[in-house]
């Protein structure tokens, strides 16, 4: 346990339990829980390159510092996919484009931490607290986030589809981290932490009493009730949705199971890896392309898969920093500054790419080689969080900043 959290994790035994056998079908089911909203939150772990996701093709700087993996608009295929006349979108990318024209999606440049580290580990870890200048804060942004909503809720109103906590879920609030409903248990902590599934739910909670008698644990126990009690047929995803086989298409798979049970979800985070592309980076092809379409695939899948539910969905994305303005000499790019952030959403004021990008001269970049933040991401963090999940808002959720929000959700 951590910071009042309990994780559930796949214990890779065949066969699928009996209280997750029979998860939600496409349907809605009847709840007790009053109707949420619900945010989903994805990291793109490694540093995307939102210069290549959402490619400024109009600038000739750009086109000149990116020589082999430059991309603009045109009839041919595998060409970017022309925003607004600036901007244009991968091609992998393609399932984004009709919610982008459909103004569902809104996209966010030149976004990122006003602290300037190039380590992985650090602008995480200063993402995921939401003070970038803090190493010694303590807990979460989002568990602050669960806090500042005013109720109490569901043991799963905060689920983290991975196989352990991530850093913005630490926190006295109570979280759940499930890497697998398929196959999972509860894992628990003290003399006797061997987690034997043969044994039943209530003896395990009886032998591990030293370590497991608070509340959070007891809300963790209810929540396994709670799947069991659903009683509720296998579930599968609408007829004509798949999800890529993948982290990520498994993690937002099982988010949409939640989602669909009405067992109270509120905030759900995956995340998505492979993003630190150094070298051969490709443009059509290669790992950043394949990357992309994964990432694409996997929410479009999740968006189609919750339809009756996307009024109380919204979904966004968010990666540590982007990569350098100039490839290098192996087709990659290195660690840079300001990246680009996906917003989806039948709130958003969508179809349209909310950026203060001037150009690529030497002049306009920080340090002559890097895309400079001109959108902090708690602007767009605070934004998205207090108005589809009516935070009560007191400074507590990023404590060390007042800067303005970024309108991007209908009032």
């Amino acid at each position: 346990m951590k910071n009042g959290a309990m994780t559930l994790f796949a214990t890779g035994l065949g066969g699928i339990p009996s209280f997750i056998a029979q998860a939600a079908k496409a349907g809605k089911i009847i709840t007790p829980y009053k109707k949420n909203k619900i945010l989903i939150c994805i990291f793109q772990r490694g540093a995307m390159d939102g210069l290549m996701a959402v490619n400024p093709y109009s600038f000739d700087e750009l086109k000149k510092a990116r020589p082999s993996l430059f991309m603009s608009p045109s009839n041919k295929e595998g060409s970017l996919f022309d925003l607004d006349g600036s901007f244009g979108l991968h091609p992998s990318l393609l399932k984004f484009n009709n919610l982008f024209t459909e103004n569902r999606m809104a996209i966010v440049h030149g976004v990122g931490s006003p602290n300037n580290t190039r380590s992985h580990f650090d602008a995480q870890d200063f993402m995921e607290s939401g003070t970038p200048f803090n190493k010694g804060t303590e807990s979460g942004w989002l568990n602050r986030a669960i806090g500042l909503t005013g109720h109490e809720g569901s043991p799963f109103r905060a689920v983290s589809s991975t196989s352990s906590l991530p850093r913005s879920f630490y926190g006295k609030n109570e979280t759940l981290s499930i890497s697998d409903l398929q196959s999972f248990s509860l894992k628990a902590t003290g003399k006797n932490n061997s987690s034997n599934v043969s044994k039943s739910f209530e003896s395990l909670y009886d032998s591990n009493n030293e370590s497991l008698l608070n509340k959070t644990s007891k809300d963790s126990f209810e929540a396994l009730k709670i799947l069991n009690q659903k009683n509720i047929s296998s579930y599968k995803a609408k007829d004509g949705i798949n999800y890529p086989n993948s982290p990520l298409g498994n993690a937002l798979k099982q988010l949409a199971v939640l989602i669909k049970m009405d067992i109270g979800l509120e905030v759900g985070f995956a995340e998505s890896g492979g993003w630190d592309t150094h070298y051969n980076q490709g443009t059509t092809n290669g790992t950043m392309a394949r990357n992309l379409s994964d990432f694409s695939d996997s929410i479009a899948a999740f968006w189609s898969d919750i339809e009756i539910y996307q009024d109380q969905v919204t979904l966004m994305s968010m990666t540590e920093f982007g990569r350098t303005v100039h490839q290098n000499g192996t087709g990659g790019t290195d660690h840079g500054r300001a990246s680009c952030m996906f917003v989806l959403g039948n709130d958003i004021l969508g179809g349209k790419v909310y950026n203060k990008i001037a150009g690529f001269s030497k002049e306009l970049l920080e340090d002559e080689r890097d895309l400079p933040v001109t959108t902090d991401f708690r602007s767009v963090f605070s934004t998205v969080a207090t108005n589809h999940l009516s935070l009560i808002e007191n400074n507590i959720l990023f404590p060390e900043w007042d800067g303005p929000k970024l309108n991007l959700i209908r009032s």
